[in-house]
């Protein structure tokens, strides 16, 4: 006897009954199947003739007993194709109608999840989302952990530095739930439904839905336990790493603030030799094995922490100069008293832009020379930083 309780047929993967079955039968230890109906066999009509020819070439037989047909017969293949694709029309219909159902129930802001595997969360009495304060007090300590620098995978050491458990009690935490944690809306009170969506019943793929089905967005349908500003931080402090390639912060208070000179990438860190006693830690460009293939060389961490402190030093020792061509730069950038003589000479019909002989071209304002001097100062200064 075999048999796949709750698992549908428009598909044989997860059928591990059926699948076990048609084996054993392929390894000579069944010689005829007997089925209910061509329904129970599959509803798939590629999966059913497939099957049904490969047990053929091997002499096994399968009898439907509800249709009486025999897979030998003649007729046996024709009605079987018909059948077939009567039964996958009928789940067809039945799959609708549950896309319906569901999207129905969207549209009036309801929605179920999966309470046994949602950190922070239980089943209230009420039946809808109630505050796990225990847990709770794991999802603000990772919203807060990720504002400090750390990074998902940092954070996931961390808890399971700190013995807490995950939402099935186990003590290893991954980056993956860190970072569905941290992108997880529902946390704020708010959820955003049908995110993913199912285009073909047979082999029942979800895909991310981006506007080919309508998604529903619910507020405070249920208690917050992140503050939403809070969470709108995370977002941007998430989309930022991505882009800028801040992905290392958090791991030194250098990572994601050394830039490449040549192609303009961000330098990481990689430990050579980590478990012996010739162990250092250098920075290189994270475009150097990518398909930019950067030549430049790596950097110790030693000397960028000797590069920083001799500039922090030079600042500190040369800070009123400094600090004097900041505020000329400013107060040259701020000056407007040449735009406004400018608009008054541009209203009497003289706009200030000729020569004396006549020729076309700008006149140079008087603090131009000085502040692109001082600009200039100013950036082979903060260069060695």
């Amino acid at each position: 006897m075999y048999s796949d309780e709750g698992v549908t047929g428009t598909s044989m993967k997860k059928r591990e009954g059926f699948t076990r079955m048609v084996q054993d039968a392929l390894d000579g230890k069944i010689q005829l199947i007997v089925t209910k109906s061509v329904s129970r066999f599959a509803r798939n009509t590629v999966d059913s003739l497939t099957t049904i020819r490969k047990l053929k070439e091997h002499g096994i037989e399968v009898y439907f007993e509800k249709e009486a047909i025999w897979t030998f017969q003649a007729r046996g293949e024709i009605l079987l194709t018909i059948l077939s694709s009567l039964s996958q029309e009928e789940a067809r219909s039945i799959s609708e109608n549950v896309t319906w159902g569901l999207r129905k129930r969207f549209a009036d802001g309801k929605f179920s999840v999966g309470y046994s595997r949602f950190l922070g969360y239980d089943k209230g009495e009420d039946g809808n989302l109630a505050i796990n304060e225990e847990q709770a007090k794991t999802v603000r300590l990772i919203f807060r952990l990720f504002l400090e620098g750390m990074t998902a995978c940092r954070i996931a050491k961390e808890l399971a530095a700190r013995h807490i458990l995950t939402v099935t009690g186990k003590e290893k935490w991954n980056a993956k739930t860190i970072r569905g944690v941290l992108a997880n809306e529902k946390y704020t009170g708010c959820a955003r439904i049908q995110k993913t969506f199912t285009p073909d019943f047979l082999t029942k793929k979800a895909v991310k839905n981006c506007g080919q089905v309508p998604s529903y967005f619910v507020e405070q349908s249920h208690p917050a336990i992140i503050d939403p500003a809070v969470f709108e931080m995370v977002q941007r402090e998430m989309e930022r790493r991505t882009r800028e390639g801040g992905r290392y912060s958090g791991v030194s208070i250098f990572s994601g603030k050394i830039r490449c000179g040549e192609c303009g990438g961000y330098f990481g860190t990689k430990v050579w030799h980590s478990t012996d006693k010739y162990r250092r830690v250098i920075y290189r460009c994270n475009n150097k094995y990518d398909g930019q293939k950067c030549q430049t060389s790596h950097v110790t961490e030693d000397e960028i922490k000797e590069a920083f402190v001799t500039a922090f030093n030079r600042l500190v020792t040369e800070r009123e100069e400094i600090t004097a061509n900041a505020r000329l730069v400013r107060q040259t950038l701020c000056d407007t008293t040449a735009l406004t003589g400018g608009k008054s000479q541009a209203a009497a019909g003289t706009c200030g832009i000729g020569g004396d002989d006549g020729e076309m071209r700008p006149r140079e304002r008087p603090h131009c020379t000085e502040s692109r001097g001082v600009s200039e100062a100013l950036r082979g200064a903060c260069g060695e930083i």
